[in-house]
């Protein structure tokens, strides 16, 4: 799911219970599958700081890749509010790329159309081999006990950017390590005239990524464990409701961040209007808005109490970007050879230094350049303390049910209506009965 991934918002059809009839793979020749075209296309997700940015990053590598191989890309960056419909468009129509992203989020689903090349044992082989990619970002390539429907290209987690010298005028040492602390630390930071926690109220994604952490906090999941949607249980009520409460009782959240979706937070908090940011790998977006690195701090995003780890100690969802291959695509092989150049230690190291996220490659994850200030605590979440989502059929619809649930939760409160305990389990029912029958 952005380095910004700004989380699709798109609503998901029913198409994704279907198998996906053949996709063209968009190349220029009628080769058939492993032919020889000379030319692939290519749907990156928008990375970075706006679609032009993307496109300075990728060119250069793309050259690379053609002069190496006599293969053209040809790239189109895809916004994420678009990504996630064009590509159930392409599953059932026919004419998609022959490789693409997919918020890893969404790969169980993507999965369950059909439409994708599976990476078993040989395709993995083509590329280096399966083991050359850390376990966590394995962990959110497909449904348990299936071939993975796509292989890791960035690895992301969220953490706690801090303006410090909202800090220092409000008189607090450093970041909070609970919420408690954090809605403690907001009164200090309202009294000095600040805002203080951005939000994307109106992000479908981004909502469900929040409240799938703090559901982690309450020792709470949004399935049961045969894979039945359970979004009224009541830890996950509570959970939820303590998200919103950052708006509507807290006064951390402010209100006018219900109507966010496009990044707005992260534009707040690099021209100083915010204290705290909760986002994924964001240094490279602050950069480019012109904040300077030593102008903010980054911690680990609070728990309930204690630190960080497994279980209800859980602080972010193991988030990042995969790479897929149609696999009707005219040419496999070279859509291999691809994934195999983007997945390489030497391009992992070029792509997530431009975008400030995590490389899921063992060897390039390594490199000292992803051991400092803006990706320690990054590398670190992933490693001790993300869970992946739900990788089940029906994710994608929970992200949008859910997270249209707790949109238009932050909704009524900056309307002025009242958040309680019955209202939130109102609009999870609710969302709860739009998830499609077993």
């Amino acid at each position: 799911m952005r380095s910004i991934r700004a989380a699709a918002t798109g609503a998901v059809v029913m198409s994704l219970a279907l198998a996906a009839t053949a996709c063209g793979g968009g190349t220029d020749s009628g080769d058939g599958a492993g032919g020889s075209s000379k030319t692939l296309t290519y749907w990156a997700s928008n990375q970075g700081a706006s679609i032009a940015v993307d496109k300075q990053v990728l060119q250069p590598e793309l050259d690379k890749f053609e002069k190496q191989t006599g293969i053209k890309v040809k790239v189109e960056v895809v916004p994420w509010s678009d990504l996630l419909n064009r590509i159930l468009t392409a599953t059932t129509s026919g004419q998609g790329p022959d490789v693409l992203n997919i918020g890893n989020t969404w790969s169980a689903s993507l999965q369950a159309t059909g439409a994708l090349l599976p990476w078993d044992a040989k395709n993995f082989a083509k590329i280096g081999g399966r083991d050359r990619f850390v376990d966590p970002a394995l962990g959110s390539t497909g449904a348990e006990g299936k071939d993975p429907a796509a292989v890791p290209l960035y690895s992301m987690a969220y953490a706690l950017y801090y303006n410090k010298q909202i800090f220092a005028d409000a008189g607090i040492d450093g970041p909070p390590a609970t919420w408690d602390e954090l809605v403690a630390d907001g009164a200090k930071i309202r009294a000095k005239g600040k805002s203080v926690l951005g939000a994307e109220g109106s992000n479908l994604s981004e909502n469900v990524h929040h409240v799938f952490v703090f559901a982690k906090q309450h020792d709470a999941d949004f399935f049961s464990a045969d894979g039945k949607p359970d979004f009224t249980n009541p830890k996950v009520v509570d959970a939820v409701k303590q998200y919103v409460d950052l708006m509507a009782k807290d006064k951390a959240i402010p209100a006018g961040n219900a109507e966010y979706a496009q990044n707005q937070s992260v534009s707040d908090f690099a021209k100083g209007k915010l204290a705290m940011l909760l986002w994924q790998s964001a240094a490279a977006n602050l950069k480019s808005q012109g904040m300077k690195d030593d102008a903010y701090g980054v911690a680990p995003v609070p728990v309930q109490k204690g630190t960080p780890g497994p279980g209800a100690q859980v602080n972010s969802m193991a988030a990042g970007i995969n790479i897929a291959v149609f696999k009707d695509s005219h040419n496999l092989d070279g859509a291999t050879e691809f994934v195999k150049f983007m997945t390489s230690d030497a391009e992992q190291k070029i792509l997530n230094k431009a975008y400030s996220s995590i490389p899921p490659v063992k060897a390039a994850q390594a490199d000292p350049a992803f051991d400092g200030p803006s990706t320690a605590v990054l590398k670190d979440t992933l490693a001790k303390s993300a869970a992946a989502l739900p990788q089940v059929a029906t994710e994608s619809q929970f992200e949008t049910a859910v997270g249209t649930a707790v949109k238009d939760l932050f909704a009524d409160t900056a309307a002025g209506r009242a958040v309680t305990t019955a209202s939130v389990k109102a609009k999870l029912e609710k969302a709860q009965q739009q998830m499609p029958a077993a």
